[in-house]
């Protein structure tokens, strides 16, 4: 597929484009205007929005201050997408690189995504169908609640979805860490939670990714193999709410 056709295929689906990215990170700005360009965009094009990602001064009840400051990236996202008045946006993080079949996958699953029966679009990884899930074709399965996932680099909302996630994530910032109802945590636990408290919400996966992660130095302290201990303190306390509702 051209450039041009594949921006406006994307363009197609998603009304507007945020890449979250923090100002001092010059380097990775570079790389996502290389990646933009790879599908016929860039920080040009009106429909794309550099967005300048939050750098808290310390990480409160947060598991870290780069944790802190990537969720209420996110939160702040999900404002600007609704003050838009976009029906779907794209987010990407600046990391995100563009699988090498990007245009023949998203061409594949295009009929999809441009219907409305969804509100959040993971294409983070490669992904196999788990119990309770629905392959639809198109190289796409509609997710359970409880098929998640720990990564947050190119994720399709729709508005009812930035909706939700305006309010949840909110009431999640201000809760104490391991709140059985949900406290601050990383960004991609808090969407695995909201996913399962709000099960209506539309869930796609791609079965194979549309975009990868780059290797870089990451601005998320404690990094990515520590990340899985406060998500499993989250676990805990999430297993104590279901035991209060039992």
């Amino acid at each position: 597929m051209p450039d041009k056709d594949c921006a406006e295929a994307v363009l197609s689906v998603f009304d507007r484009i945020y890449v979250l990215n923090l100002p001092h990170r010059r380097d990775r700005r570079r790389e996502m205007e290389a990646e933009l360009a790879r599908i016929g965009l860039s920080f040009a094009h009106p429909s794309v929005t550099l967005f300048p990602a939050i750098a808290p001064a310390d990480p409160g009840e947060f598991p870290s201050l780069g944790a802190r400051g990537c969720f209420e990236s996110h939160l702040a996202m999900h404002r600007a997408i609704l003050a838009s008045g976009a029906r779907r946006a794209l987010i990407l993080e600046d990391d995100a690189s563009f699988a090498r079949g990007f245009a023949e996958r998203f061409a594949d699953a295009l009929p999809l995504l441009r219907g409305p029966d969804w509100d959040l679009l993971y294409s983070v990884q490669p992904v196999t169908a788990q119990p309770g899930d629905r392959p639809l074709g198109h190289g796409l399965l509609r997710l359970s609640p409880e098929h998640s996932f720990l990564t947050t680099h190119f994720l399709g909302v729709s508005r009812a979805f930035s909706e939700a996630a305006s309010s949840y994530l909110d009431k999640m910032r201000t809760r104490r860490a391991g709140d059985p109802y949900g406290g601050p945590m990383h960004v991609d636990g808090a969407y695995v939670w909201m996913r399962k408290d709000l099960p209506d919400l539309g869930i796609l996966a791609t079965e194979l990714p549309l975009a990868t992660q780059r290797s870089s130095r990451s601005d998320i302290a404690g990094q990515r193999l520590h990340h899985r201990l406060p998500l499993l303190r989250d676990a805990v306390a999430m297993l104590r709410r279901l035991g209060r509702r039992a």
